[in-house]
């Protein structure tokens, strides 16, 4: 390939740089006196980012596709397990069949499952008292971080403050008082067709339900989230002669979409796998959740066939909602953890 300088009357300066042409390809260039061609160099420079940039874009998709293996691997071994029997889960340990199913597969573990628990009623139990949890908590977090973020009133960052300030108290700690109190609260009873009250909330659905309604963490998200609604839709809701709960209801909430995911996955997961506080006090078996039933496997004769399939049918449910509701998850996380 040639290059042909192309006469100019500029050439002669110092300055002036020389046009070039390279022969066979019709593009043109220009050469500096100290040697060069800068358009060519242009070309290349901007090729070199571009491939270093699918570079680190394919680095990067290799990163989470080996993390998101590496994550995989406990969920897909349980799965898996609990196809098979006792015997070939310990052999198959040493090899990569402890992830594959191959061998005796089967559903044995699953039927055993609810020969040996209630699982039906332990799952439907959990699902109620998960969902209702999660319904009120919407309702009210998001009632109490509204008043936080878009009313005037004084004080509201000190209560905000106090608020947070309750994520550092370990749950554990709260417990044994929170027991006694909620054992000195009226119980509303149905003896046939009439109504009365009862002392003590112990051993009823409530108690597993109305002291976790309120949490701090989901007003702190609620809150932050609202912050980044302009309130100037307030102000022309409150001209159009809008009450604050109709602002709420029908401006704030439906633009509130990815924090309302947020904070329905963030409520149901501690819901749905609380142990300790059913443990301390629920004592009917009609009434227990799924997490409680794990200890009815480890009682007598432990087999981990079961064990696995009944992790595995307890685990379904949490993997369904992450997954249904992964967009907003990631939306409200971006959107809403990084203001101050």
């Amino acid at each position: 390939m040639a290059l042909t300088q192309l006469p100019d009357a500029a050439a002669s300066s110092p300055e002036q740089p020389a046009v070039v042409t390279v022969a066979g390809s019709g593009r043109r260039g220009t050469r500096s006196r100290r040697g060069g061609t800068t358009g060519g160099g242009r070309a290349d420079g901007l090729s070199s980012r571009w491939s270093g940039r699918r570079r680190a874009g394919l680095g990067g998709w290799l990163l989470r596709l080996a993390l998101a293996v590496v994550f995989a691997f406990p969920l897909l071994f349980m799965f898996v397990s609990s196809l098979k029997p006792d015997q070939q889960i310990f052999g198959d340990l040493s090899s990569v069949a402890a992830f594959l199913p191959i061998g005796n597969i089967s559903f044995d573990n699953y039927a055993a499952v609810f020969d040996r628990v209630p699982a039906a009623r332990f799952l439907i139990n959990s699902i109620g008292i998960s969902a209702i949890t999660v319904l009120l908590g919407i309702l009210v977090n998001s009632l109490a971080a509204f008043a936080l973020s878009r009313m005037n009133m004084r004080g509201k960052s000190i209560i905000l403050t106090l608020i947070i300030a309750t994520l550092i108290v370990p749950f554990e700690t709260l417990a044994l008082p929170l027991v006694w109190w909620v054992n000195q609260l009226p119980s509303l009873t149905l003896d046939g067709f009439s109504l009365g009250f009862s002392k003590g909330w112990i051993d009823t659905y409530q108690v597993q339900i109305i002291p976790f309604i309120a949490n701090a963490f989901s007003i702190y998200l609620f809150h932050q989230y609202f912050e980044s609604i302009p309130k100037e839709l307030d102000e022309a809701a409150r001209m159009d002669g809008a009450g604050w709960f109709r602002i709420y209801r029908q401006v704030v909430m439906p633009l509130s979409g990815p924090a309302v995911a947020t904070v329905a996955i963030l409520t149901f997961l501690p819901a749905w796998n609380s142990y300790l506080w059913p443990l301390m006090v629920v004592q009917t078996e009609e009434l227990r959740p799924v997490m409680v039933g794990v200890q009815y496997f480890f009682q007598l004769n432990v087999s981990w066939g079961e064990v696995m399939a009944y992790a595995s049918l307890i685990t379904l449910p949490v993997v369904a909602l992450f997954i249904a509701f992964q967009r907003s998850f990631v939306n409200s996380i971006a959107s809403s953890g990084v203001k101050g």
